[in-house]
């Protein structure tokens, strides 16, 4: 089998060989480029790095984590598709900071310093259409375990609109880790906050209308707007739904967050969703962590019914999840690693969007799997020594999936097709996913029967499962013999 690669190139500066290295020429410039958007005054981290006196005290400690890559924070970095805004330092750049500290720390020569970033006091992306605010601030105590709250946003629209972007802008930085936002066109999380009397509420409803996905915030990351021609459906008389991950800071805090809403000014002129495997974050996979269980594996696929443009991807898991990775497997061999984060860190939560469209054809083979590791030696367990865990809202639960971004191909009429043909893929996937845990328990072992015979009679390639080719002559094979 073959393994298409994608590379980018990146320019850098290096000094020539000999040459002293200093601050002000070669550190300040990687500080600038990948650690000050949140190494500065309101800008989230624990402490600043904008000048040098504060850099040439945490020299030690600077280099400590980018060696081991702690910092700065990027977790993708098996995939072969390179992605918008990649954080990660080269060996190169990681050197620089080494050979500075052996030469003792030099300042340079102050008029190589590269000119000082601009970070915009306001929205970053102008006047949105609509502003959110929080109703109350949630209070936070000083110290304790973090947080995670859900805060419902009222948008009071009378019309559908169509979300071009989304600015979040917390009041108290230090104490947001991320946030992620979705949207709720039932009312069901207004219920449940309802229902709780402190400001927000823990547990996010499942079902129609929840759940849906609008993207996330994490420090240091910059509103990016939906690629030309796409933009998010917000109906009539939706909600916004933040989730908000909550880090005591030492002190008690107040937090009352904000966003920005931008509209397309006309209807988005491609169509664009999600394909998420395993479906439901997981919840029908049997999620089962036994204490003590350093991998436990679950895996998942998809057979794309038609050709797609793939433009992101966005992983998600809890605590104990360990790596989540996607491959496509293309109808002509070909497979290309679309997301892999060896070392998940539910801390650091993103959206990942592709330097460019990853064409798919029908016929292609997604395949997702997802590691949790329930070991006492996991320094990312919550609970020691280890319980058992299984999929659950909470975030001591467990659940893990990955949310592909794919935009049909063809005309206005073709993608629309093309997207009726996706839904209903999806539909029967989940379904199939679903099946022993919507079938009463006097009939599981009929079903496990039927869809055992099903693939020893209609599984031609012999791998276990019945793709889509398969399951439509398995359907056309039963309505045969039906009445």
């Amino acid at each position: 089998m073959r393994t298409l690669l994608f590379f980018a190139t990146t320019a850098l500066v290096i000094p020539a060989s000999g040459e002293e290295v200093t601050y002000s020429r070669d550190i300040a410039p990687l500080l600038q480029k990948n650690c000050i958007v949140c190494h500065r005054e309101g800008g989230g981290a624990p402490f600043e790095l904008d000048d040098f006196d504060s850099t040439r005290r945490k020299a030690n400690t600077i280099l400590r984590v980018v060696e081991s890559r702690y910092m700065p924070p990027w977790h993708a970095i098996g995939g072969d598709i390179p992605l918008v805004g990649d954080r990660r330092l080269e060996e190169s750049e990681v050197a620089l900071f080494s050979k500075w500290i052996e030469a003792g720390r030099p300042e340079g020569d102050p008029a190589d310093m590269p000119p000082p970033r601009d970070f915009p006091s306001g929205w970053q992306l102008g006047e949105p259409d609509l502003i959110l605010t929080m109703d109350e601030a949630y209070e936070l105590s000083a110290d304790g375990p973090d947080i995670y709250r859900n805060f419902v946003l009222p948008t009071g629209l009378l019309t559908e609109k169509h979300i071009k972007a989304i600015e979040f802008r917390p009041s108290s930085p230090e104490v947001v880790h991320h946030a992620l936002f979705y949207v709720d066109t039932k009312g069901r999380a207004r219920e449940v906050d309802e229902a709780d009397p402190a400001p927000g509420f823990a547990e996010m409803p499942v079902g129609e209308g929840t759940g849906r996905g609008l993207g996330g915030w994490v420090p240091g990351a910059s509103p990016r707007p939906l690629p030309e021609g796409l933009a998010h459906h917000l109906p009539a008389e939706s909600d916004i739904i933040l989730q908000i991950h909550f880090h005591p800071t030492g002190k008690p805090e107040k937090e009352q967050s904000r966003i920005g809403l931008y509209f397309g000014d006309r209807k988005p002129e491609r169509q664009f969703t999600s394909i998420q495997l395993p479906p439901v974050f997981g919840a029908f996979s049997g999620l089962d962590l036994a204490p003590g269980a350093a991998e436990t594996v679950v895996t998942d696929s998809f057979e794309l019914p038609v050709a797609v443009r793939a433009f992101g991807a966005h992983p998600h898991s809890h605590y104990r999840g360990k790596s989540l990775s996607m491959t496509a497997h293309l109808p002509n061999g070909d497979s290309i690693v679309l997301l892999d984060i060896p070392d998940w860190d539910m801390d650091w939560q993103e959206e990942y969007r592709f330097a460019r469209e990853i064409p798919l054809p029908a016929g292609t083979r997604l395949e997702a799997r997802v590691v949790w590791d329930n070991s006492a030696e996991s320094s990312d367990n919550p609970v020691v020594p280890p319980v058992r865990v299984r999929w659950g809202l909470e975030s001591l639960d467990e659940m893990g999936s990955i949310d592909l971004f794919v935009i049909p191909e063809g005309d206005k009429k073709q993608a629309a097709a093309a997207m009726k043909k996706l839904s209903t893929a999806r539909k029967e996937h989940l379904v199939w996913k679903a099946g022993s845990h919507i079938i009463e328990p006097d009939k599981l072992a009929l079903f496990g029967k039927l869809r055992d015979n099903a693939i020893a009679r209609f599984d031609a390639n012999g791998d276990g499962i019945l793709g889509r080719e398969e399951r439509d002559l398995a359907r056309k094979s039963l309505q045969a013999v039906l009445p």
